[in-house]
C-alpha cells in the first residue's frame, strides 16, 4: 500500500504532461537550443577563465584544434610539431549572448596580432584561431575580423579554418583558474587579464 500514492502521482504527472501541460524547468533547459565555436588565443587556462565569466556560455570544454594529429596528448601538442593550438569549445545559448558577441569578446581577450605567441607563452600551439563549425560560422568571422582590425595597428594574424576536429585535453586542465586560483600562472597571468575582461564586460553592458 506504500507505493500505491507515489505511482498514482506519477500517472497524474504523466496524464498532465501527455494533456499540453507547462514543462518543468528542467524539461525546457533540457530542450534549450545551443551553438559551438572554438576559440584560441593563447594558454587554454586564460580563454577558459575569461569565458566563464561571460553569461550565456553555458559549457566550456579545454581542448586541442587546428592540427591533423588525431588523439594529442598535452605534451604532444607542446612540442609543436602536431599542428593543434590549445584552444577552448564554447556551447553558448544564442538567445542569451550571440555568435557575433561571442567573437567581439574574443578580439578584447588575446591579442590577435602576435604570430605564434601570447606573452610569454610561444609557439605554434599558442596561435589565434577560430574554428568554426559551418560556412555561415567562418563567413560571420571573416566580417568580425576586418570589423576588428580597426582597432588595431599591427595586422591581426588570426586564423579561421572550418572543419577540423576538437580534442578535449587532460581533465587536469578542465576548469584550471578557480582549482588552482593561487598558483603562479593563475596570479600572474590569469586573474590580471580576468579583472580587465570583467570591467570591459561591465563597460558594454
Amino acid at each position: 500500500m506504500k507505493y500505491l500514492i507515489p505511482l498514482f502521482a506519477l500517472a497524474l504527472m504523466q496524464a498532465g504532461l501527455a494533456q499540453g501541460a507547462k514543462p518543468t524547468k528542467e524539461t525546457t533547459m533540457n530542450n534549450k537550443k545551443t551553438e559551438k565555436v572554438i576559440l584560441g588565443g593563447g594558454c587554454f587556462w586564460c580563454m577558459e577563465a575569461l569565458y566563464q565569466a561571460v553569461n550565456g556560455v553555458d559549457k566550456i570544454t579545454s581542448g586541442y584544434a587546428g592540427g591533423n594529429t588525431p588523439n594529442p596528448t598535452y605534451e604532444m601538442v607542446c612540442t609543436g610539431r602536431t599542428g593543434h593550438a590549445e584552444v577552448v569549445e564554447l556551447e553558448f545559448d544564442p538567445s542569451v549572448v550571440s555568435y557575433e558577441k561571442i567573437l567581439n569578446l574574443f578580439w578584447q581577450a588575446h591579442d590577435p596580432t602576435t604570430l605564434n605567441r601570447q606573452g610569454a607563452d610561444s609557439g605554434t600551439q599558442y596561435r589565434s584561431i577560430i574554428v568554426c563549425e559551418n560556412d555561415a560560422q567562418k563567413a560571420i568571422a571573416e566580417k568580425s575580423k576586418a570589423e576588428a582590425q580597426k582597432n588595431f595597428k599591427d595586422p591581426i594574424v588570426t586564423e579561421i579554418v572550418e572543419g577540423k576536429p576538437f580534442f578535449p585535453s587532460e581533465k587536469y586542465h578542465h576548469n584550471y583558474y578557480n582549482q588552482h586560483p593561487n598558483e603562479g600562472y593563475s596570479q600572474a597571468v590569469i586573474e590580471p587579464k580576468l579583472e580587465k575582461f570583467k570591467k570591459e564586460l561591465k563597460e558594454q553592458k
